[in-house]
């Protein structure tokens, strides 16, 4: 088969994490053969990677100019997440296809999230699929096959701990701002509203959240401006079925063994999964306490592990998949712009409840 093209829009730590990911997918299936940043020092990092890989790129200063150039048959989209909305537009009214593997968050707003939705809709031949690679990790994958399996009965409560270091330094400080990133609870944790609809098997119906900035980025100032990002919270998400979630969220918390720490509790028993210490422990109330089991998590798919523990590989070889699949007529992304939309619906919901004191519906955020 000839390689599928890629290009880039967004050259930052993101976008050449990308270039890396797809420079490991099985030999010839897939090539970046351009990337379009307006940053010169980004354009510049993509071009010596692309040198120590070997390979040949073009750059280009817009996405725009890499839309016309014709040179590639998929874009990732890993702009800071204000432009995803604008270049997803620009994208899909293209007159030429091109596929998409747009990053997480799909857009910062829920208004624009269902301005592509309908867009997509227009272009049923686009096939689109939102970054949201923690699916993918090796123990959260296992775990979910463990819950789907039914081996720790109905689930009714999901609780992800995600502590972790503050946020990375970016280009031009983007990643301080709510305007930006649409709020820490959008721009970081719909990874994990995702994994808690999934673990559910429901819809979100209302959130709680209590969340400040209380240690981070207090004392730094951008063009005159103190950052605005939430550094903790806890956030509750209550389901159509009767199960919740609880996220506890801290972002000065360095000091702990496994970054993110997932426990899901069903009528039966418990599953539950750590990163990066890659194991996945089951029990059942009927087992108690001595009846717990820990196995490790692991894929040997993976061909490089990069910034995700292998997600990002695993999340590029299925949309691969269904880049090929698309290409015979029948194909669906392992993502899709629904999935996209209600991870935000869900942070958005959360960053309004903390700043209002109340819970909020996901009725009233979607409408």
């Amino acid at each position: 088969m000839a390689a599928i093209r890629y290009g880039i829009v967004g050259a930052g730590m993101m976008g050449r994490e990308h270039m890396l990911n797809i420079s490991h997918l099985p030999g010839g299936s897939a090539a970046v053969t351009c990337v379009a940043d307006p940053h010169p020092l980004s354009r510049a990092a993509a071009l010596d990677l692309a040198s120590s890989l070997g390979r040949p790129l073009k750059v280009f200063s817009s996405h725009g100019e890499l839309l016309e150039s014709g040179l590639c048959d998929v874009v990732v989209v890993s702009s800071p997440n204000m432009t995803h909305f604008g270049i997803l537009m620009d994208i899909l009214r293209h007159p030429r296809a091109h596929h998409v593997l747009v990053e997480k968050p799909l857009c910062t707003t829920v208004h624009h999230c269902k301005e592509i939705m309908a867009a997509a809709k227009a272009r049923p031949e686009v096939l689109v699929h939102v970054g949201l690679e923690y699916r993918f990790m090796p123990p959260v994958a296992k775990l979910l096959q463990v819950v789907n399996s039914g081996e720790i009965g109905k689930v009714k409560m999901v609780a992800i701990r995600e502590h972790r270091f503050p946020f990375l330094v970016k280009v031009e400080n983007w990643n301080r701002f709510n305007a930006n990133t649409g709020g820490t609870l959008v721009e970081k944790c719909c990874h994990f509203f995702d994994l808690m609809r999934l673990f559910a098997a429901a819809d979100p119906v209302r959130v709680m959240a209590s969340g400040a900035i209380d240690v981070n980025h207090k004392d730094e100032v951008y063009d005159g401006k103190v950052p605005d990002i939430i550094d903790n919270a806890f956030v509750i998400v209550e389901f159509d079925n009767g199960a919740r979630g609880m996220l506890d969220l801290c972002m000065f918390a360095e000091g702990s063994k496994n970054e993110q720490e997932i426990s899901v509790v069903g009528d039966i028993g418990k599953g539950e999964a750590f990163v990066p210490e890659g194991i996945v422990r089951l029990g059942t109330r009927a087992g108690g306490r001595d009846g717990v089991q820990t196995s490790p998590a692991a894929d040997v798919r993976i061909k490089y592990e990069g910034l995700h523990h292998g997600s990002s590989y695993l999340e590029h070889l299925a949309f691969l998949a269904a880049v090929r699949a698309a290409g015979s007529g029948g194909a669906a992304p392992a993502v899709d712009l629904r999935d996209g939309l209600l991870s935000v619906a869900i942070g958005v919901a959360g960053q309004l409840s903390i700043e209002q004191g109340r819970f909020v519906s996901i009725e009233e955020v979607l409408s």
